[in-house]
């Protein structure tokens, strides 16, 4: 994988799926299955009921879960069942491999099934999330669990937040254009094990920015678990997968002057989240050259984009990235759509989008889809993928 780095104070761009003609000439990556697995679904009117008082009514967090597009989440860890705002960092990831376990099996077993393809033919499997930290990690323990080779290259995707599923689909395209087997991808997460101690600076009505940025990540965020599997060309696939969609290429911009606009702190109760509210402007002044480029490269314009996979980070995110993209109602309806169901549930939550998508639009022959992702760095990466 290419690292993007900053040059010169400017946001710099790299291509990260192989494309010379050596390895492009072997075989071409399809995006064949994908599956979406979550938690219990809570309300997103009865987690302020919890809120409420954990924020001591403060009317800037009332004012953001009404404005966060939300009406419902899902949640393995419920604190309003559980003290998990006390817990300790070991305690929490205790806790993750409990839950992350069987969400991740869900969603594996769903993927494959769509594609009709066994774990046993598998050449690599990535797994990517943030939330959590286990050795051996899921990667390991699913591999054996479900019967996957035992000469299976893995690869673990950590730190890298809500954007993480993009670079993950670069990274399984790139193996099955170069080796011609078929790779996994699966990426979980687990926010509602992060949920923080209440604030004593809030309470004492003082909010400081990490009181706001506790407000908005504790309205926004949520769990889930999303798998998609990629395959070489030449394959015979089941009748209505998406088989018809080629993985063309992935790329990233880094603007490294706000680096600390977006990121986790581990501390003693947690992950602790940095969000900050210029975010979507950032976003605003980097995502139309960062889409153009990368469709310009193969040959393509805006025009010719048949479907959009935005991560939904928020609504006010989705609202600049469509009104900069000029987007309808209708193209930007995949993404309001996921966000209004499940929240924004990190790294999943824009393989959820594409699984809507395809799920609900019809991709024409020689049009392309894009993928969004955002996160810490500040990063923005896209993924260029074609019908045939």
């Amino acid at each position: 994988m290419t690292t993007l780095t900053e040059r010169a104070g400017r946001p710099s761009r790299a291509a990260l799926l192989a494309d010379t003609a050596t390895v492009r000439g072997r075989t071409r990556p399809y995006l064949v299955g994908t599956a979406v697995a979550t938690p219990p679904r809570v309300a997103q009117d009865d987690l302020w009921e919890f809120f409420r008082d954990h924020f001591a009514a403060n009317p800037l967090a009332e004012k953001v879960w009404a404005s966060s597009g939300i009406v419902s989440r899902h949640y393995a860890v419920d604190p309003r069942r559980e003290p998990s705002t006390e817990w300790t960092t070991g305690e929490r990831m205790r806790r993750y491999l409990t839950e992350a376990l069987p969400l991740g099996r869900q969603a594996v077993t769903d993927a494959l099934a769509s594609a009709g393809i066994a774990p046993a033919d598998l050449g690599l499997f990535a797994v990517a999330s943030s939330t959590g930290h286990v050795t051996p990690g899921l990667d390991i323990r699913l591999s054996h669990e479900l019967g996957m080779p035992a000469n299976l290259r893995r690869v673990i995707i950590g730190h890298m937040g809500c954007h993480a599923a993009v670079p993950g689909l670069g990274t399984v395209a790139e193996y099955v254009a170069v080796h011609g087997r078929p790779a996994l991808l699966l990426c979980v997460e687990l926010a509602s094990l992060h949920a923080q101690p209440k604030s004593p600076t809030l309470h004492a009505g003082s909010p400081t920015r990490d009181d706001l940025e506790q407000i908005v990540a504790h309205s926004l965020f949520a769990d889930g678990a999303a798998a998609v599997v990629v395959a070489p060309s030449g394959r015979t696939f089941p009748a209505g997968g998406t088989a018809n969609l080629e993985v063309l290429d992935v790329t990233a911009l880094t603007d490294g002057s706000v680096s600390d606009h977006m990121g986790l702190l581990v501390t003693d109760h947690g992950f602790r989240m940095r969000l900050s509210p210029q975010v979507p402007e950032v976003l605003e002044r980097h995502v139309t050259d960062l889409v153009t480029s990368l469709l310009s490269a193969h040959g393509h314009t805006l025009d010719d984009v048949d479907g959009w996979a935005i991560h939904p980070g928020g609504a006010r995110i989705l609202r600049v990235i469509a009104d900069r993209l000029q987007l309808s109602e209708e193209a930007a309806a995949p993404s309001y759509d996921i966000l209004r169901e499940y929240g924004n549930c990190a790294s999943p939550t824009v393989l959820m989008v594409l699984q809507r998508l395809l799920r609900t639009r019809e991709i024409r022959p020689g049009k392309v889809v894009v993928a969004l992702g955002f996160g810490p760095g500040l990063t923005l990466f896209a993924a260029l993928l074609k019908a045939h």
